[in-house]
């Protein structure tokens, strides 16, 4: 393991890091461990999603910041603690919930196409980037994780998806978008909030009424 990703450390605001605006903003910070999801393209209904944004961008009103301004995020950065926590707590936890209701053809349930996606995240792993946690679930994924550069998190998030969507469409005879563009991610800012990450990773397929085969789930002894 390369001695520069290690040992793991939890969001700095004192240090250096970037802030990249797509559809969602994305906070990067070299070695720092960030918890991301990304989903299949057919996982979350456009309504669903409509509702979800809708609900952010009042909460976000509510607290005097415009979800319409690129740099929203810094503003919310600068909320006390609790009530930014309660933003994430909320908001996070409603995204989760709507996957894992299993919108979608979940083919991610199937173990010979997670296992694509398992190997795809480990093939790099202590070299580019350091897992702790994933879980591959029916039409999802989430993992913890630490990227060596502050560029890491998007562009091996793109590779990621790039090298399975390739693989699984050609094994299903499928076309076309495979995941959706953005995901959903966020730095760790303490060692309790790391913990709470592992456990919902460990606990996810149970919660969302799996059965052995249908998710994977790694976890490595730190």
């Amino acid at each position: 393991m390369s001695p520069t990703l290690w040992p793991l450390h939890t969001f700095d605001p004192h240090a250096d890091f970037t802030i990249v605006e797509r559809r969602l903003p994305h906070w990067q910070q070299a070695g720092a461990v960030c918890f991301l999801t990304f989903r299949t393209d057919d996982s979350l209904p456009q309504s669903v999603l409509r509702r979800w944004h809708a609900e952010r961008d009042d909460w976000l009103r509510r607290h005097e910041i415009d979800p319409q301004r690129g740099n929203w995020r810094e503003y919310l950065e600068q909320l006390p603690p609790p009530v930014h926590d309660e933003f994430i707590r909320v908001f996070s936890e409603r995204w989760h919930r709507h996957l894992d209701a299993g919108h979608g053809a979940c083919v991610l349930r199937q173990p010979s196409l997670a296992k694509i996606v398992a190997d795809s995240l480990l093939h790099f792993d202590g070299e580019r980037y350091l897992l702790t946690d994933f879980v591959v679930m029916p039409n999802h994924v989430h993992l913890l994780g630490s990227f060596v550069d502050e560029d890491g998190l998007l562009r091996q998030c793109e590779s990621w998806k790039h090298d399975t969507a390739c693989q699984i469409n050609r094994k299903i005879a499928a076309v076309g978008r495979f995941w959706q563009q953005d995901g959903f991610d966020h730095l760790v800012r303490s060692i309790e909030h790391f913990e709470q990450f592992r456990r919902y990773i460990a606990n996810n397929p149970r919660k969302a009424g799996l059965k052995p085969g249908e998710y994977i789930h790694y976890s490595r002894a730190l």
